[in-house]
């Protein structure tokens, strides 16, 4: 069998060690693995009709020494993009597919891709990625071909798993850095704001703000009153010893009668890109209360580096075993974890779109703070 992979969306601590693993499981039983280069656009910009040099930048052979090293890093050693090759822009058109992007865009072309993917003699694909990418998996799957998918996101809000490859080790790095910021926060005596990544879910700001004792958390699901976070962050404050007070607030959060904070075009994915309502967060903080702020964005750091343990052995074993349903002819299944078991599931469960936080079983809408009156028969990472 040829077996392809590829990464797609944004990076995440495990998915050098999961690609690592695919490819020392499939080599081992004697079949072969294609790395696409940069997701799902190594299949869109690939030229059936070039020679074959010229598609080096779209794939690449990958076997045991080409994979040796990679798990010590962080990131993706096969690169990503948010490219969506059923939604292609006009401007995002390969050279070679000009002819073919009739009318106005965005274009359609999984003809291509699955042509590309026959062309390359690929058996299966296993690819690496969040409801965006996993929404293209779905549709090859629905146009007959062989996809085992593997979920990753800090979000940890793909449907079908309790868990996604990057969700620990984004919580573990934000639980560090608030820490950290509580020292010049108190040494000032400030407020500090601490945007972190979640567009739909904000499980990760809720997740952080319960593990590092946050006095507040806002989450995307909730709009937020300012003056009332502004009352109770003062209070936090006066009750602290060391006179501060912080709050964590999900990138993708909205207080009452104000939108979404986003910049740019959208994407392929038809998302544009989030940010900005932290800092504004602290300036209706400032205003209502007089007090200094500290606001921080962390971000990309959520992100950066190796994968904490949870990670690493959670992205090996969803690779052993996305990697043993593709050699066994499975197809359709995405790997997964439920109530604490590995397990695979139908892909279609990713078309439900991005799942959310149980606002009424874990949150505190009222005073914004994680609210668990119950762990017994909660998953491992709650939501």
């Amino acid at each position: 069998m040829r077996i392809g992979i590829l990464t797609g969306g944004g990076d995440v601590p495990g998915l050098n060690p999961c690609i690592k693993a695919v490819v020392d499981r499939v080599i081992y039983d004697g079949h072969e693995v294609v790395g696409f280069r940069r997701g799902w656009a190594g299949l869109l910009e690939y030229d059936i009709d070039d020679p074959e040099g010229s598609n080096e930048r779209c794939v690449i052979d990958l076997d045991r020494n080409r994979v040796r090293v990679i798990d010590r890093t962080g990131g993706t050693f096969l690169h990503t993009s948010r490219t969506n090759p059923q939604r292609v822009r006009d401007g995002e058109v390969p050279h070679f597919l000009k002819e073919q992007a009739l009318g106005d865009g965005p274009h359609d072309f999984t003809d291509h891709t699955i042509r590309v993917l026959e062309h390359l003699n690929i058996d299966a694909m296993i690819p690496i990625g969040g409801d965006d990418t996993l929404s293209y998996a779905l549709r090859l799957h629905e146009e007959g071909f062989p996809v085992i998918a593997i979920p990753k996101t800090m979000d940890n809000d793909v449907h079908g798993t309790d868990y996604c490859i990057g969700f620990s080790t984004a919580v573990t790095r934000s639980v560090e850095f608030i820490h950290q910021l509580r020292t010049s926060t108190g040494s000032h005596e400030r407020i500090a704001v601490v945007e972190l990544f979640g567009r739909y879910s904000g499980e990760t700001s809720l997740i952080a703000a319960y593990l590092a004792s946050v006095d507040r958390a806002v989450i995307s699901e909730v709009p937020f009153d300012p003056e009332r976070l502004s009352a109770l962050l003062m209070e936090d404050k006066r009750q602290s010893p060391s006179n501060y007070a912080m709050v964590t607030v999900s990138e993708g959060a909205t207080y009452t009668g104000g939108d979404i904070y986003l910049s740019g075009e959208e994407d392929a994915f038809g998302h544009r890109k989030l940010g900005g309502i932290g800092q504004r967060t602290g300036e209706m903080i400032k205003e209502l209360t007089g007090e200094d702020i500290i606001v921080q964005q962390l971000g990309y750091l959520m992100r950066s580096g190796r994968p904490d343990s949870l990670d690493l052995m959670v992205a090996t074993n969803y690779a052993v075993m996305a990697a043993d349903l593709a050699v066994e002819g499975q197809k359709g299944r995405m790997v997964a974890l439920r109530s604490g078991t590995y397990t695979n599931v139908p892909i279609t469960a990713t078309g439900d779109g991005a799942r959310r936080v149980d606002v009424d079983a874990l949150y505190d809408s009222e005073a914004f703070k994680p609210k668990l009156r119950q762990v017994a028969g909660k998953p491992m990472f709650l939501y």
